[in-house]
């Protein structure tokens, strides 16, 4: 399916949870369509489809979540003729996040929610579109790759040209447009919950992540090992930075420029299992305020899968 003006485009998730060892999904009751189904929603204005996924699983089912890796899409027409595409993606619902959202209490959206083995949801859904959906998910189960980790690599935002600036290249600002384009993404990046910010030390980079640092509360680290001078001089540190963060397994973003992000995408490639089979060349080509979100496995290690997105408007 194209996606054209007129598609209506949604976001929404398979939430899970891990109880006793085994995997329980999360299914929705609506019973003004008198169906059952996954938690999603419609994007609205200004919004980015994991920004949409978010903030629509908090607002049918009350639980906060961060987004896993994808898991496709679901297309089919509305009645009334109108397209829709729905983007998911996985979505673990934590301990915390379980204890913190309380009794479920109905909504104008759902009137009730249910927590059940994979089977069963399958047998469940009232759409064989979101039993496919389902699939992909059980899929990553059965592969011990339903958890994951978010590696974001980040270009900076829109900046000043070399023409235009007199001072040294790591100091040249954003501008206005870039300074806008930092906001629009920042709230996409957050849907990850990145716990580290890493930036290289030109102003470009550290302006860029501002606005996401602000969103989430976490710090920015700035380093040389990601500076375009650097690279340039051959004394970057690419190498170590991936291989702290695969360590750690937590989600993190690296802001840094165009020529360093393929050494980047390939470092976390080739350090992951299966990641030296992709085809990584537009992920790493990236325009200004564009990022690659790279999924890796919380056991074992594999890269589960790649998405790139881009500044709003």
């Amino acid at each position: 399916m194209t996606v054209a003006s007129t598609t209506v485009v949604a976001a929404g998730a398979v939430c899970f949870r891990y109880v006793g060892g085994a995997v329980r999904v999360l299914l929705i009751h609506r019973d003004h369509h008198g169906d059952v189904s996954l938690p999603k929603g419609k994007v609205d204005p200004g919004e980015s489809t994991p920004q949409t996924a978010v903030r629509e699983i908090h607002e049918e089912t009350g639980y906060r979540v961060s987004l896993g890796a994808p898991l496709g899409t679901a297309e089919y027409v509305m009645p009334g003729g109108r397209d829709k595409v729905v983007h998911y993606w996985a979505a673990e619902v934590t301990d915390e996040s379980f204890a913190a959202a309380g009794t479920f209490v109905p909504n104008s959206e759902v009137a009730a929610i249910r927590w059940v083995p994979l089977a069963e949801a399958r047998a469940a859904l009232t759409y064989e579109r979101d039993a496919e959906v389902l699939d992909r998910f059980a899929d990553r189960v059965e592969r011990g790759a339903a958890r994951t980790f978010a590696l974001v690599a980040l270009r900076h935002a829109k900046t000043t040209s070399p023409a235009e600036w007199s001072g040294s290249d790591a100091t040249r600002p954003l501008l206005p447009q870039g300074r806008r384009q930092a906001k629009t993404i920042a709230p996409a990046i957050a849907a990850w919950a990145p716990q580290r910010l890493i930036s290289s030390t030109a102003a470009r980079c550290l302006a860029t992540l501002e606005p996401l640092s602000a969103l989430t509360h976490v710090g920015v680290k700035q380093t040389d090992s990601l500076s375009q001078d650097a690279f340039e001089r051959h004394d970057d540190d690419v190498v170590g930075v991936v291989a702290k963060r695969l360590k750690k397994r937590v989600p993190a973003v690296f802001c840094t420029h165009a020529p360093v992000l393929p050494e980047l995408l390939r470092q976390i490639a080739t350090s992951t299992k299966g990641g030296e089979r992709l085809d990584l060349r537009r992920a790493s080509s990236l325009s200004p305020a564009e990022f690659t979100v790279l999924h890796v496995s919380v056991e074992g290690g594999a890269l589960v899968a790649v998405e790139t997105h881009g500044p709003m408007g």
